[in-house]
This record gives structure tokens, C-alpha cells and sequence, in this order.
């Protein structure tokens, strides 16, 4: 109560000195109380005659002062220091309304003077952190940030890391920094790193830890430099080299990423083969010398050494004695003179008399055909004949198909279209799809179809019958004669168009055609060779024809200059296989030539024979197509149930037999067909299911995925590759399966298959098949042909000689789309009727008749002293 007393008096007297206020020798500061434990404030003033604690704006009671008084020993001033104790129930009576703060205040003659406020905190730290770093994965140089928000406390906590328990301390490393927000940063991650880091939080009260995060610096794989090419796989001929490098620039670490793409990478490489040397054939021997000798030679040219082949062995030069007897050398005499003039005149005589023997035969035969029975075509048929301009109502011949192959045939008008000059028809009235003349003439035409059973007899008599495969189901035959005619193997793609006169007038070949299975032949590929096309044999071989066939055949690539090496090869008599010609290269022969389309190709060929189309990549790019089929039971009695996924080359002839091997195996489709690009990175292709019902079915399959080597499939060679999925119904009478299957190549695109297929009923693609193709296997004469005969020769006489306004072959070759072939055309003696076999057959038996009249027609419009319009 003396205290609050004296405390009222606030100013100091009159005239005082401002030095005699009470000056703080020691003020109370902040404190914090931990646990229970009271904390002490003092302070200390001169001159001061009284001092006293005010907390929270009320007096301290006098009793709770501790009070101690001396003399300044400078200045003799009086001197108070006051402690006083404040405990934690004190504190806690306002806590949460204001802070709680004590002031002191001192006295004497002059006035008062108050201190500063010391705070009086009581001191926690909470357990929980706001926010603890995480454990990451980071790549090797990559920046870190490890957040770290302490646990709330007073005094606020102060903030360390450890890593593996070790004190991190920026000051030693310059690659760490610890942010304001007490985060730790890592520059640049390092290999060492990777640890265990903890955040430690403490005050005066507590040391709390976070979790430890553990940081894994990992280290992305990188390719060594590619080694050196090897040496080419094979010492003589096309081979193939490889070149390699391996993932230890850097070794991938910690679980770092293995390094993309190839590890080897191959190229075809061709060795020059080395030839030895051969002799030839000895000359003649020399006349007989002075000394009684003569001599011969031989060179070693057959063939000369080269590419480091060995030389020939053996001397060069041969002589011998002429005769035992002595030697003598007489100049020929008159007798012999004659009697060598006498014989060389004989000879002459003879060769003579059968020259005119020939003549006369041919006169006598000409113009006579095997098939012709009436020789009244031969006198009337090519006589100049007046053609009339078509009637409104008479379609084009175009439209009218008649049929040689039946025994007997009548014609309207001549087999020969009048010729007013050295090439072209004149028709100032008519056009060139006009009718002919109206002479009328029979032509008496056999050509029987021989049986299956008497073919193949009369085939087995022949030495490559060995080399064909036994039964009719993949082989059409026929007899032919200069009509020509078709073969083809139904649901194939696979067909032999034989021209008319390819075959000589007056000869009947029995001809086959023939698809081999890839077990069958044998072919041998090298480096990164594949097949392309089925394997297909048409003979006999070794025939004769006068103008070239046209084989037909599917593939399977995705052909472009630039990707690929495309070659047509063909069997030898000996067995083995040659390329004959190089596809986009100029044809070193004119025997041979191909046509690529899209699926399929068209070989011209004057030597039957066996043949495929073999492909050489050229980059990675290079892409085959694969036909991915999906099978499965038609009927399922047990729990298991099996889906075939096949991957076959994208050929009729492939899927044809997939499915009758399916169909022996009680196997159903069970959705359609899709096309797969399959490049050649030598990356496998892998199969996986999907998206079935767990509480319906259920995989067998160990693994997630199957996968069928890269070479298998690229090869071509082995034709139904397949996988096969096991599943297993958890009741019988599950009969709904819906599943998702992925087809896909490593590093590449992929296909997937949605199946929703009711093994009971569904039959949406059980009669899913290769479209039947209309007609026979064998096809003789005219009815082989879209084209009519008579129409066909007026085309072919009207167009091959050139046109002074372009109306001539190479336009029709231009409207067909075919110009890219005019060298190929141009090198035969009829441009046009290569080019109208072409179109044969390409467009048989749906082609349309009515767009190659419209061409044909066209043409004839560019010259109006030939052709009128034409109407079809």
C-alpha cells in the first residue's frame, strides 16, 4: 500500500536536474518458463529511492520483491536492484487473453522512470511436423528440394538435417543450402547423395525428428560409340555384318532407365567370290615344223583367275613329234586341189536341194493350224472386206463373249480388219469398237480338259514331277493351245494367264500351276532376306512361248524404293535359286519383268518355271504386312477354353490354309482380320489379354505376355505362327466372353482385338472365308478372256503402229496408268498387246468392260480420220 503510495508521485519537483531521474543499470528481459519451473526477473536503477515489478498493468505486491540496496562507487548515488519470481499459474491466469509482461519501475527526488516490458512465455514444442520431406528418385544431376515445415513451439524451433544421422552442414559443402523456410536443397544431385535424410526440430524445451526420407539419385543407361563392322558373315557371296554397342555410357544405376533403342544393327554386305582359274579347250594342233614337231596352247581363261582366286597349274604349251617316220614337207599338190573343190561343191549342192525341200513343204502347210478344219477362213478371212458403221441397236463387240472352246463356233466378219495402208484402219463411217464384216466362217476348235487322275499320271512320268507337290488341292491344269487361256487356284490370288499366241500355232501343251507349301522347297535367304510372296511353280518347264505369261501372285510388303531391296527369283533346273531380275533397276534380260501393285504382282515371263519375290531391307523403316486372325473352338464341353492368335504373312494362299487347318481342328473365327505393319527393327511380337471378368474367367497364362521371336516371323518362312491363350470358365454355364487382346511390336505400334463372343451361338464369323473367286480353275480359249477375240486383234493392229497425234499405244498405256512401263512395252513386238494382257489380267473376272472401251474410244477421238465417237 506504501508503494502504491509513493508511486503517485509522478513528476519530480520544481527545478530538479533531469540527471537525477533514475537511470536502468539492468532492465528485465524475455523469458520463457519450461515445464513448472518459476522464472526470476530483475532490474537495478541509480539514484533510486524506491523500485517496484508492475505485470500486466498491476503492482506486484511489495511482499514478492526481493530488494537489495548500494551506493554507485563513481558516482555515490544510492542504488536498488528488484527481483521477483513469477510462476506458471500466474502466467496461465491470462493465457489465451493477452500476452503476460512485467515493466519495472524506479523512483527518486527528480521524477520516475519504467524499464522495458519483458514477456513472460510458457515454453512447448509440439510433436507433429506441418510437413515432412518425402522419399524421391532423381536422376544424376538433377535438382533436389527436401521441404521441412517444424512442429509449431515456443520459442519457435530451430531447424538441422542429417543424413545417414550425420549433421549436414552447409558451410563444408557448397552443393546444400538450407532455405528461410528451413527446406534443404541440393544443387545438383550427386551419387553420394543417395541416402536417408531427417529433419530435426528443437527449442529449449524438445528435439523432435521427422520421418527420414530416403533419396535414391539414379544414373540413366547411354550408349557406347558403335564398335567397328564386323567382317561380312560369309566369305563368298551376300552376307550380312553387324556393328554393336552396349549401355555403359553411362551404366544405368539404382534403377535408372536401360538405354533405347538397338544394341546391334546389321547390314547386307556382298564379298566378291574368289575364281580359280580354269584352262580351256586345247587349240589345234600346228603344222608340222622343220624340226618334226608341232605344238599346241591352251589359256587360262575359262574362266581367268580373279578376287584372289588360284592361278591354273599346268604348262601352257604342248609339243610332240609329228611322225616317227622321217620328215617331209611337200607343197600340196594339183590332185589334192581338185579333189577339196569337188567336195566343198558337193556340199553346196546339198544344202541347196534342202533349202527348196523346206520351201516347198512350208508352202504347202502354211497358214495351216492344227485346230483349223475349214480351210475356207484362210481364203475369206483376211480378204478385204467393207465395214459398216454400227448400228443404234448393235452393241459394242465389246460386249459379246464368244466361246472357242466348245467344238464347233461361228464367227460374223473376218479375223483380220482391213488394212488401208501400212498400220492404221481407216473407218471414216464407224469407230474402232464397231462390228466387223459380215462374212460368216466356222472355226472348228478341241481342246479337252484333261482329268485330274490322267494328268497327274502322265505328269509323274516327268523328272521334275519329284519337285511338286502330291494331290490336286493347290494345282490347276489344263490344255492349251494358240487360244490361250487361264489358270488359277481358287481363294489363292494365285493365277497363269496365257496369252493367244504365246503358244505356237500347230502345238498343244498341257501346262500346270502350282502353290507350294514353305516346308515343300527349300529357300535359302541370307542376311536380312525375307519372303515376300507364296512360292509357285507353273510348267512344264523348259516350253516355249512366243510371247510372254503373266503370273499373279500376292505379297506381303510395303514396298518403297527407298526401304527396300525387291528381287524376283527362279529355280533353276539344278536346284538352284537365281535372281533374274532386280525390281526399280533396268531388266538385264527381256525374258522376265514384274509389275508391283499394292498386294500383288504380275510377272512376265517367256520361261515357265518356279518362282518367288524375295525382299532385302534397307532401313529399319522397312515394314512387312501381317494378317493377325483370331480362332477358337466352335464347342466348348470342359471348363477350358482356348483362343489361337495366329500372325500370318498378309496372302490369300496363307489365310486359305489357316482356315482349312481350323476347320479340321473344329477351330471357328472369331472376329474379323486385321493388318499388322511388322518393320524390321529386330524387336519380337508380343501377345497379352486383357479386360476379362475375374468373376467369370480367369488366364492360365503364367506370364503377361507371349512373344514370338523377331526372325520367325521375318523370314516368312514359317507360315502359321501362332500363340495360343488358356482360359478357364468358373462355371459351366458361362457361355459370355469378353475380353481385350493386344498384339503389338516391341518399340512399335500394336493392335488390339475387343472380343465379345457367346461360345454357345455366336456365329457372326464362323462363315467369315476368302471370298470364292467365280469360275474354273482352267479356263481354255476366248472364255478366258474379257476381251473378245476378234475385237482384241482390231485393238492390237490399230494401236501398236505410232500415231501422228499420239492416238496409239502409249496413250492407251497412259489411260490404264501403266505409263511407268512404256520401256518394258516398247522392247515387244506388239506394245498393245502387252499392255491389254496386263489388263486382263489384272481385272479378271470383274473388270470393267465398259471404262477400257471408254480408253480405247478416247483415243480414237484424237484422230478424226480414224475413229468416231464410240459409244459403249
Amino acid at each position: 500500500t506504501g508503494a502504491q503510495q509513493s508511486a503517485t508521485v509522478a513528476n519530480p519537483a520544481s527545478g530538479a536536474s533531469p540527471d537525477l531521474l533514475p537511470h536502468f543499470q539492468l532492465e528485465p528481459e524475455d523469458v520463457y518458463i519450461v515445464k513448472n519451473k518459476a522464472v526470476s526477473l530483475a532490474c537495478r536503477a541509480a539514484p533510486a529511492t524506491q523500485i517496484y515489478f508492475k505485470c500486466n498493468g498491476e503492482w506486484v505486491h511489495q511482499g514478492d520483491h526481493v530488494t537489495q540496496h548500494s551506493t554507485d562507487r563513481g558516482t555515490g548515488l544510492p542504488v536498488m536492484e528488484v527481483r521477483i519470481e513469477v510462476t506458471r499459474q500466474q502466467v496461465e491466469k491470462i493465457f489465451g487473453l493477452e500476452e503476460y509482461w512485467c515493466q519495472c519501475v524506479a523512483w527518486s527526488s527528480s521524477g520516475t522512470t519504467k524499464s522495458q516490458k519483458a514477456f513472460v512465455r510458457i515454453a512447448y514444442l509440439r510433436k507433429n511436423f506441418e510437413q515432412e520431406p518425402t522419399a524421391r528418385e532423381v536422376s544424376l544431376e538433377q535438382g533436389i528440394v527436401l521441404p521441412c515445415r517444424p512442429p509449431e513451439g515456443i520459442p519457435p524451433a530451430e531447424v538441422e538435417w542429417l543424413r545417414n544421422e550425420e549433421l549436414v552442414d552447409p558451410a563444408l559443402d557448397a552443393n546444400v543450402y538450407v532455405t528461410p523456410e528451413h527446406s534443404l536443397v541440393l544443387r545438383q544431385a550427386r551419387l553420394a547423395d543417395t541416402a536417408n535424410y531427417t529433419c530435426v526440430a528443437k527449442n529449449i524445451v524438445a528435439r523432435r525428428r521427422s520421418a527420414s526420407a530416403a533419396i535414391t539419385v539414379y544414373v540413366n543407361g547411354g550408349w557406347s560409340t558403335w564398335t567397328q563392322w564386323s567382317g561380312c558373315s560369309t566369305s563368298c557371296g551376300r552376307g550380312w555384318q553387324k556393328r554393336s554397342r552396349t549401355c555403359t555410357n553411362p551404366t544405368p544405376l539404382n534403377g535408372g532407365a536401360f538405354c533405347e533403342g538397338q544394341n546391334v544393327q546389321k547390314t547386307a554386305c556382298t564379298t566378291l567370290c574368289p575364281v580359280d582359274g580354269a584352262w580351256s579347250e586345247w587349240s589345234k594342233w600346228s603344222e608340222c615344223g622343220a624340226e618334226c614337231t608341232h605344238w599346241r596352247s591352251r589359256e587360262c581363261s575359262e574362266p581367268a583367275p580373279r578376287n584372289g582366286g588360284r592361278d591354273c597349274h599346268g604348262p601352257e604349251l604342248d609339243t610332240r613329234n609329228c611322225t616317227s617316220e622321217l620328215c617331209s614337207h611337200a607343197a600340196p599338190g594339183a590332185e589334192d586341189v581338185a579333189l577339196y573343190v569337188g567336195l566343198v561343191a558337193v556340199a553346196v549342192c546339198l544344202v541347196l536341194l534342202l533349202l527348196v525341200g523346206v520351201l516347198v513343204y512350208c508352202r504347202k502347210k502354211g497358214g495351216l493350224d492344227a485346230d483349223v478344219a475349214d480351210s475356207s477362213i484362210l481364203t475369206a478371212g483376211f480378204q478385204p472386206v467393207s465395214i459398216k458403221p454400227s448400228k443404234a441397236d448393235n452393241p459394242s463387240l465389246l460386249t459379246i463373249q464368244p466361246d472357242l472352246s466348245t467344238t464347233t463356233m461361228t464367227y460374223q466378219g473376218s479375223l483380220c480388219p482391213r488394212q488401208d495402208g501400212p498400220a492404221k484402219l481407216q473407218l471414216p463411217n464407224g469407230h474402232l469398237l464397231s462390228p466387223l464384216g459380215a462374212g460368216r466362217h466356222t472355226l472348228h476348235h478341241s481342246s479337252p480338259a484333261a482329268e485330274g487322275a490322267d494328268f497327274v499320271a502322265r505328269l509323274s512320268t516327268q523328272s521334275y514331277f519329284r519337285s511338286l507337290p502330291r494331290g490336286t488341292n493347290n494345282m490347276a491344269y489344263g490344255t492349251f493351245n494358240f487360244l490361250g487361256g487361264r489358270l488359277m487356284i481358287p481363294n489363292t490370288g494365285i493365277s497363269l494367264l496365257i496369252p493367244p499366241d504365246a503358244i505356237p500355232r500347230g502345238k498343244i501343251y498341257e501346262v500346270y500351276l502350282t502353290l507350294h507349301k514353305q516346308e515343300e522347297v527349300r529357300l535359302p535367304l541370307a542376311g536380312c532376306q525375307t519372303l515376300l510372296s507364296p512360292i509357285v511353280s507353273c510348267g512344264p518347264p523348259g516350253v516355249l512361248l512366243t510371247r510372254p505369261a503373266i503370273l499373279a501372285m500376292g505379297h506381303c510388303v510395303e514396298a518403297s524404293a527407298e526401304n527396300w531391296s525387291i528381287r524376283l527369283k527362279k529355280q533353276s533346273c539344278e536346284g538352284t535359286w537365281e535372281d533374274v531380275l532386280q525390281l526399280g533397276a533396268e531388266p538385264c534380260t527381256e525374258l522376265y519383268y514384274c509389275q508391283l501393285e499394292a498386294q500383288a504382282c504380275y510377272v512376265f515371263t517367256e520361261q515357265l518355271g518356279r518362282f518367288a519375290l524375295v525382299g532385302e531391307s534397307l532401313s529399319m523403316a522397312a515394314s512387312k504386312r501381317l494378317k493377325l486372325v483370331l480362332f477358337a473352338p466352335a464347342a466348348c464341353p470342359s471348363l477350358e477354353y482356348n483362343i489361337r492368335v495366329y500372325c500370318l504373312s498378309d496372302t490369300q494362299d496363307v489365310l486359305k490354309e489357316v482356315i482349312q487347318l481350323e476347320k479340321q481342328l473344329g477351330g471357328q473365327l472369331i472376329g474379323a482380320p486385321r493388318v499388322l505393319h511388322f518393320k524390321d527393327s529386330y524387336h519380337n511380337l508380343r501377345l497379352s489379354i486383357h479386360d476379362m471378368p475375374s468373376s467369370l474367367w480367369k488366364s492360365k497364362l503364367l506370364a503377361s505376355y507371349q512373344e514370338i521371336p523377331f526372325y520367325h516371323i521375318w523370314s516368312g518362312l514359317q507360315p502359321f505362327l501362332h500363340c495360343t491363350f488358356t482360359l478357364e470358365r468358373l462355371s459351366t454355364s458361362t457361355c459370355e466372353l469378353a475380353c481385350k487382346i493386344w498384339v503389338w511390336q516391341v518399340e512399335g505400334d500394336g493392335q488390339s482385338f475387343t472380343v465379345n463372343f457367346n461360345i454357345a451361338k455366336d456365329t457372326r464369323f464362323s462363315d467369315w472365308l476368302v471370298p470364292d473367286e467365280v469360275g474354273t480353275p482352267a479356263l481354255v480359249g476366248p472364255s478366258a478372256f474379257k476381251i473378245p477375240f476378234l475385237i482384241r486383234q482390231k485393238i492390237i493392229s490399230s494401236l501398236d503402229p505410232p500415231g501422228t497425234r499420239g492416238a496409239d499405244w502409249r496413250t492407251l498405256a497412259q489411260k490404264l496408268n501403266l505409263d511407268s512401263h512404256l520401256s518394258f512395252f516398247a522392247s515387244k513386238a506388239s506394245p498393245t498387246a502387252m499392255i491389254l494382257n496386263l489388263w486382263e489380267a489384272r481385272h479378271f473376272p470383274n473388270g470393267n468392260l465398259s471404262q477400257l472401251a471408254a480408253a480405247v474410244a478416247e483415243i480414237g477421238k484424237q484422230d478424226g480420220a480414224l475413229f468416231s465417237e464410240a459409244e459403249c
